[in-house]
């Protein structure tokens, strides 16, 4: 019996595929959604901002405690109250979501511009991550940072309206939770886009400038928007921001300025929206394989 004869007769073992069962060069191995390596990359993502901490989490805190001090101890004899809710209740929730959502647009964005401008975005499209996976770990460590800014931020605040004889206080979990989450989730998707846009860092300060900026202060942060004017009032109402801000300050006055339903059903369909464009830059290599 010649030798090649005996090799074939030979058993084959589970773990030797056979050259028809051999993948293909760049075919996934690992199943539907590489966990691993969505985990790690979140994981890189969150490591990232806590190893900076006190820029990422304390300079927010501050800059919370200014705004309290100038509009509450400045301005607390003339605006002592927004309709039936004392002005230092109605600032809080505002304080709060706008930290949310500079934070989580901060995370993502910078997390992109950086890894373009010091070249190791490569780091990031070399390992076989998908462009849904790529979305799901910046959008989420984003997000994770806007939660944990908001809950340090809402202690020191309640802390600050305690020394006011102002107590904070939570009238609808629900609406809290989901609205910032919500704008957490939807602000990180901004960071994406913005990232990916950007191709320096001037360029990103624009977008924060003349996008994120307005968006934000425009809102009905500091004051309520049945005070405006037409068409500022219109036109307050097409701003989403103003809906996040609203509904999370329902979750702890129970006062509201809008329909609830209508702020859940819009920031839904946006967060819809930028989740699809940030999957179909992702997914493109806009500005990124270039």
């Amino acid at each position: 019996m010649s030798i090649s004869a005996s090799t074939a007769a030979l058993p084959r073992t589970p773990t030797e595929p056979l050259p028809s069962e051999a993948r293909a060069f760049g075919e996934r191995r690992f199943g539907a959604v590489n966990w691993l390596g969505l985990k790690t990359l979140l994981a890189k993502e969150i490591r990232r901002y806590l190893k900076v901490s006190f820029q990422t989490i304390v300079a927010p805190l501050i800059s919370t405690i200014l705004f309290l001090v100038v509009f509450i101890q400045a301005m607390g004899s003339t605006r002592a109250s927004v309709g039936d809710v004392p002005y230092v209740e109605f600032l809080a929730p505002g304080l709060i979501m706008m930290a949310i959502l500079t934070n989580a647009f901060a995370n993502s964005s910078s997390s992109i511009i950086i890894g373009k401008v010091q070249g190791s975005i490569v780091d990031v499209l070399m390992p076989p991550l998908s462009a849904l996976e790529l979305t799901v770990a910046f959008v989420v460590g984003a997000a994770s940072r806007g939660m944990l800014v908001a809950v340090v931020t809402a202690i020191t605040c309640a802390a600050f309206m305690a020394m006011s004889d102002a107590p904070m206080r939570l009238s609808h979990f629900w609406a809290a939770l989901y609205f910032s989450l919500a704008g957490a989730t939807m602000f990180g998707m901004l960071g994406v886009i913005g990232g990916v846009w950007a191709d320096k860092f001037d360029q990103l300060a624009a977008f924060t400038n003349f996008v994120i900026t307005p968006l934000t202060f425009l809102s009905g942060t500091f004051y309520a928007i049945t005070r405006l004017p037409e068409p500022f009032l219109t036109f307050s109402h097409f701003n989403p921001v103003f809906y996040l801000i609203d509904g999370f300050r329902y979750g702890f006055t129970g006062r509201a300025e809008a329909p609830l339903l209508v702020g859940v059903m819009s920031t839904l369909a946006l967060t819809a929206a930028l989740g699809f464009v940030c999957y179909a830059l992702l997914k493109s290599g806009y500005k990124l394989k270039s």
